[in-house]
């Protein structure tokens, strides 16, 4: 077999934000990990809105300490569940992400609860994280948490995209900002069970444009889709992008990864594969100005793999996955999260990322 060396280059900061870089929200909370983060220039600044993951500090062996919002008078508010493994043997406990009915193969609670918090930096690398969260679970549609945002600059607003994760489902939420200090909330823009909603940075023939990613339960798998809105509250036009693979690194799920970002030669989407043992790499495409559904080349092998003790071990490893992507100067910086827990860099240059394609 022939052997590729990828001119993709890991920053010898990495990881760039671990854990215990992070404040809980609250003093029953611990940090598990920060990744997964949307990225963007403001004010002469590289800006991350972080996913950050909190558990329950508990000692006890055979407890569960689930974080949850409930519904209290109208409100819905913080509050901890306590799971008792020895008495619960409908539930599977063996996924630390989750808890998960024996018999439907679903999660009925999760171990963690994330929320978005924002990190600075003035070189791309040294980032001061937030003591406090930019957004917070905050309904019904956030009870398990919101996850994994990207952020997409078009005018002077910059619109946050997240997964908003309930006893219903994963569905897709929007918030948007001028100023990453007062923020706006939006609502659900995509119905469970979707993920990975990326939207382009301008109209592209008089519509808004994104990829989504739903999950179907019954016929399909989890498939690229773009959809088109002329408000970015209300998305249709769907039409069928990309799926899953027979074999390899792209045959258990795909979705989008990072903003799209435009070149003189198309718009770049780096996005994300998992195969079916839930190994995650990352791909590129390079899609037509005027046509994004039209593929015009893309990376056969892996962009970038986990193989760094980092990428491989940690909340749950061998996983690379991006939220954001910043090119600048013709040197592409993806920022992604590692093992679901930590924040890397890895950089690239436009020219040796086009030569890759199809390769």
């Amino acid at each position: 077999m022939e052997l590729i060396i990828l001119p993709v280059i890991r920053s010898d900061k990495n990881p760039l934000i671990i854990p215990s870089d992070v404040k809980p929200s609250r003093k029953e909370l611990k940090v598990d990990g920060a990744f997964n983060a949307g990225v963007t220039c403001f004010n002469n600044e590289i800006l991350m809105i972080l996913r950050v993951s909190e558990s329950v500090s508990t000692s006890l062996t055979n407890i569960i300490d689930v974080p949850i919002m409930e519904e209290s008078d109208g409100q819905f508010q913080f509050t901890v569940k306590s799971i008792n493994r020895l008495t619960n043997d409908k539930y599977n406990f063996s996924d630390p992400r989750g808890i998960i009915d024996k018999v439907t193969g679903k999660a009925v609670y999760l171990t963690s609860i994330s929320h978005l918090r924002l990190a600075r930096s003035n070189d791309g690398t040294t980032f001061k994280v937030d003591e406090t969260p930019l957004l917070f679970p905050s309904d019904g549609t956030e009870s398990w948490g919101i996850e994994d945002p990207r952020i997409t600059k078009i005018g002077d607003t910059y619109y946050i995209n997240y997964t908003s994760v309930s006893e219903n489902g994963a569905s897709v939420s929007l918030a948007e900002t001028s100023d990453f200090v007062s923020v706006k909330r939006r609502g659900m823009i995509f119905l469970p069970e979707n993920k990975d909603v990326t939207i382009f940075p301008a109209k592209i023939g008089g519509k808004y444009v994104c990829f989504a990613r739903p999950v179907p339960s019954g016929i399909g798998q989890p498939n690229m889709y773009i959809a088109k809105s002329d408000d970015l509250i209300h998305w249709g036009e769907y039409e069928y992008f990309i799926g899953v693979t027979t074999d390899g690194w792209e045959n258990g799920r795909l979705g989008g990864g990072a903003v799209p970002f435009l070149t003189d030669r198309g718009w770049i989407e780096i996005y994300h594969a998992a195969d079916k043992s839930g190994r995650y790499c990352l791909g590129a495409l390079l899609l037509d100005k005027d046509d994004p559904s039209h593929i015009l080349a893309r990376t056969v092998r892996p962009l970038l793999e986990p193989e760094t003790d980092y990428e491989l071990n940690g909340f749950f490893g061998n996983v690379v996955f991006t939220c954001g992507v910043i090119c600048i100067d013709g040197i592409v910086s993806i920022y992604y999260g590692a093992a679901d827990e930590m924040m890397a860099l890895a950089t690239i240059s436009l020219d040796e990322l086009f030569a890759l394609m199809n390769r």
